[in-house]
């Protein structure tokens, strides 16, 4: 049985310090490394920052997917021989994105733009994701990514594990009053897709906005293999079994219990799901 080491790296960020925080982000690569990690996940905006009043206050902050914020996580993975998923903001031509780098040995392997943009931080004033959710084919196993608010709409993690996903990475800005989706719907997404699920929250406070840390592992089954402390900076390294998510049909009782979450679904009657619905319907 092969199993992955992640390291989730709930960190501090210092915003429109990118220099300071790719320095700590190479940093915790290298101690990571030292603990055998073969994948390390960082915050959403990790490298930038997260609470600007403003797109112009954000913008000398962004950087293309070739800048030099993943030319030296590329360098540290060459380094360490490691895979790492890095939030930053995304330049690219006139537009803005709330997106994470997936980098390896080789360097840039590919992005994944934040689809679902919350009333919130920098969101207010980004683009929304306009690529298709996809799963990298990595030397240990399938990933896909989704950025925090996109775990509110069971669709992104559904997508992904249709896709062919092993593990869903949430890199997340989760403040105080986001204490639900660490405590419930991280596991409930898990569980429903018989996927493994990593969300890797940041700490600390910043412009008032107190974030909640709780960076968190699940496995395929929806139990919490780890998960860290509500302040203060951790790197918790877990174990995973990344293939027994491929095994969707669940033995309870041979013969009188058993699942399968992908093959007794029901496509037919999920047609409203992408239709262009009113909110209004149903209402008195």
């Amino acid at each position: 049985m092969k199993r992955t080491k992640i390291a989730c790296v709930q960190m501090d960020v210092s915003i429109g310090d990118v220099e300071a925080n790719r320095r700590k982000i190479v940093e915790r690569m290298r101690t990571a490394a030292d603990g055998g990690a073969e994948l390390m996940i960082f915050p959403e905006c990790a490298l930038t920052g997260y609470c600007f009043d403003s797109l112009e206050e954000a913008t000398p902050f962004a950087e293309p997917i070739d800048g030099p914020s993943s030319e030296a996580i590329a360098e540290a993975c060459r380094e360490t021989g490691a895979h790492a998923v890095v939030g930053f903001i995304e330049k690219d031509g006139p537009d803005f994105y709330n997106a994470a780098m997936l980098v390896g040995p080789d360097g840039v392997i590919g992005d994944y733009r934040k689809v679902h943009l919350p009333f919130l931080g920098v969101d207010r004033f980004l683009t929304s994701g306009d690529k298709q959710f996809r799963v990298f084919e990595l030397p240990f196993g399938r990933i896909g990514i989704n950025i925090c608010y996109d775990a509110s709409f069971p669709e992104a993690a559904r997508a992904l594990k249709l896709l062919g996903a092993e593990l869903i990475i949430l890199p997340t800005n989760w403040p105080t009053g986001a204490w639900r989706t660490a405590e419930f719907i991280i596991n409930a997404r898990a569980c429903e897709n018989h996927v493994n699920f990593a969300a890797v929250n940041r700490c600390g406070v910043e412009r008032g906005w107190e974030f909640i840390g709780r960076s968190k592992v699940v496995d395929f089954n929806g139990d919490t293999l780890r998960e860290a402390s509500r302040d203060g900076e951790e790197m918790p390294i877990i174990e995973v079994d990344l293939q027994e998510a491929n095994k969707n049909k669940i033995v309870n009782v041979a013969g009188s219990y058993e699942i399968d979450r992908l093959a007794d679904r029901r496509p037919e009657f999920y047609r409203i799901v992408t239709e262009e619905a009113s909110l209004s319907h149903g209402a008195n």
